[in-house]
């Protein structure tokens, strides 16, 4: 009996701390988790009872501290509608209304206020809350003030392409149509269950702290890896180059090379996703996912650490330069012709050397290129969460013909996206591996519980001592070649190459005249934690990547190296 009753007394005390477990866990809710949301549906003078206040998650910037900044949430304030039939004065309404939406046409209020059988009839939107309330303390009757919800982008312009923005679909619902608002749309969009439909469900349900697939991920706020400040200086540093080049268009990422957290990325022209209605839609599309280039010599990288990692040359190689050479009836030529005689494998990536890349491309043979490249995924999607990713297009690597892998040594010839040729190039700048570029670290639930995300394991391309080998290569064009070292940091040791790519037109013959600059770098060379791309398409009066993009870029390496306090490495770092 006795045990009976202990037993009966221990379930009975492990309910009760169940329910006051329970009831903590939902004052703590209410009170702390949603108190905003309970607030506004407390002022029922404001909300009509036919009104479901509009809601959604939030898009988060992550600061350097790890605090959050939102790019992307839902503002709060009043709409102001008219019953024509309750109005008793429309002159004195309008006056009134005026104060609170100053663009209010005279002619288009008077117009709906002649509609008496039309009992609503909406005068402005996204009215202040100030301004809303100061309309409704009036209490003019036929005047209309309720709460209103919508969209709002507080950092603007700032990585508008990634960000994306919603709006109405076919059904007159409201959905992400572009960017991140588009990728993770079933994860920010709110069912309307109020704040204790998912209660249970998060706090119980799926446990493990870390969801595998982000589109498994449930309703929440998406955290992602930007950090606010990095990406206003490469909206800055995009901007300035796109105006000083008169460039078509200028793009860049910032990437966390080991993880694949994506720092920063935009492209210039962009948007303001809070006025897309008035912006050029052409700018809506995201070119960093969306489109494809011939990125030139930046390629020259790989095709050395494919060479270096396949044994078919080592540093210490030599080949006869002979300026131009005749491959399949096609000529390929150095950027000045010129030959160079017996030269080394360094002088490939210092004097940027086409008829060198070949010569790589040539030992390597037709399968030993292929594989590398494809394995670098040149012919895949990253994976990235961003929508609309599109494929490289490398089907002139499946030819028989010897000029088509000569042309891809050097970035001709093969096409891929600015995030597929960061993700190719981080192997570099992460021990040979490639990881999946992505911008969301985290999904946090409305409970206030926090899900990390995971994005697969990197994958092995090039040994350690091939990317070590053409790193120490690389670090050495910006010590001595690039700007004639002029750039070269006495403290840290940085990696980089410019890239010089002529631009093909429609018929597939290449302009004469138009360019396609790129630039990449990562630093410290004795263990990357920041790899950059720049591009810029066609800018004007410049030939060469090194004209245009060097400063820039150095200017970007140091603001990091300042910023996040990235100690010297040159004391332990030697060639």
């Amino acid at each position: 009996m006795r045990r009976a009753f202990r037993l009966r007394l221990r379930i009975v005390s492990g309910v009760i701390i169940f329910l006051a477990l329970f009831l903590v866990l939902r004052l703590y809710f209410v009170q702390i988790v949603h108190a905003h949301e309970y607030s506004l549906r407390a002022e029922r003078q404001y909300v009509s009872s036919s009104q479901e206040l509009y809601d959604r998650g939030s898009i988060l910037f992550t600061r350097k501290d790890g605090t959050y900044l939102s790019a992307a949430t839902v503002a709060t304030g009043f709409l102001i509608a008219i019953d024509p039939s309750h109005l008793e004065d429309p002159e004195v309404a309008y006056t009134a209304i005026l104060e609170a939406v100053p663009d209010a046409s005279r002619e288009e209020f008077f117009a709906s206020a002649a509609k008496k059988e039309d009992p609503y009839e909406v005068i402005g939107h996204k009215i202040s809350d100030e301004a809303g309330r100061a309309l409704s303390a009036k209490d003019i009757p036929g005047v209309i003030v309720e709460r209103e919800r919508w969209r709002t982008y507080p950092a603007g312009s700032k990585g508008a392409q990634s960000v994306g923005f919603t709006g109405y679909l076919d059904d007159n619902t409201i959905a992400g149509r572009f960017g991140l608002e588009r990728y993770y749309d079933d994860v920010l969009h709110q069912q309307g269950e109020g704040a204790f439909g998912n209660f249970f469900a998060e706090l119980f349900a799926n446990l493990d702290s870390v969801v595998s697939d982000p589109k498994t991920a449930r309703q929440g706020d998406v955290i992602t890896s930007i950090e606010p400040i990095v990406q206003e200086k490469l909206d800055q540093t995009l901007k300035a180059i796109n105006d000083q080049y008169g460039s078509e268009e200028t793009g860049g990422i910032i990437m966390d090379p080991e993880t694949g957290e994506i720092i920063a990325l935009d492209v210039y022209p962009s948007f303001d996703p809070n006025n897309f209605q008035n912006e050029n839609s052409n700018y809506f599309s995201n070119h960093l996912v969306e489109s494809r280039y011939e990125f030139g010599s930046i390629i020259k990288a790989l095709t050395m650490a494919s060479g270096l990692d396949a044994g078919v040359i080592t540093p210490e190689t030599v080949y006869n330069d002979t300026g131009c050479i005749e491959v399949n009836k096609k000529r390929i030529c150095n950027h000045d012709l010129k030959a160079r005689g017996t030269t080394p494998m360094q002088e490939i990536l210092s004097q940027s050397l086409n008829v060198g890349a070949s010569f790589i491309a040539t030992k390597l043979g037709h399968s030993g290129f292929r594989t590398y490249f494809t394995k670098l995924g040149f012919g895949t999607e990253t994976g990235i969460d961003l929508p609309s990713e599109i494929r490289g297009d490398i089907h002139n690597l499946e030819s028989p013909r010897d000029v088509e892998y000569d042309t891809a040594s050097f970035g001709q010839g093969i096409a891929t996206t600015p995030i597929a040729t960061i993700r190719g190039l981080g192997a570099l700048a992460n021990h040979g591996k490639v990881v999946t570029p992505h911008l969301a670290t985290a999904i946090r639930l409305e409970s206030g519980v926090v899900k990390k995300l995971t994005w697969g394991d990197p994958q092995q391309v090039f040994s350690p001592a091939a990317v070590d080998d053409t790193t120490r290569m690389l670090v050495k064009v910006v010590d001595e070649k690039l700007s004639n070292g002029t750039v070269k940091i006495p403290e840290m040791s940085v990696a980089a190459k410019t890239g010089t790519a002529q631009i093909a037109g429609p018929d597939g013959k290449y302009y004469a005249n138009l360019y396609f600059h790129s630039f990449f770098g990562y630093f410290p060379a004795s263990d990357p934690k920041y790899i950059i791309l720049l591009y810029t398409k066609k800018p004007q009066g410049v030939q060469y990547a090194s004209e245009t993009l060097t400063h820039p870029f150095m200017d970007l390496t140091h603001f990091l190296i300042n910023y996040y306090d990235v100690p010297p490495d040159r004391a332990t770092y030697t060639r």
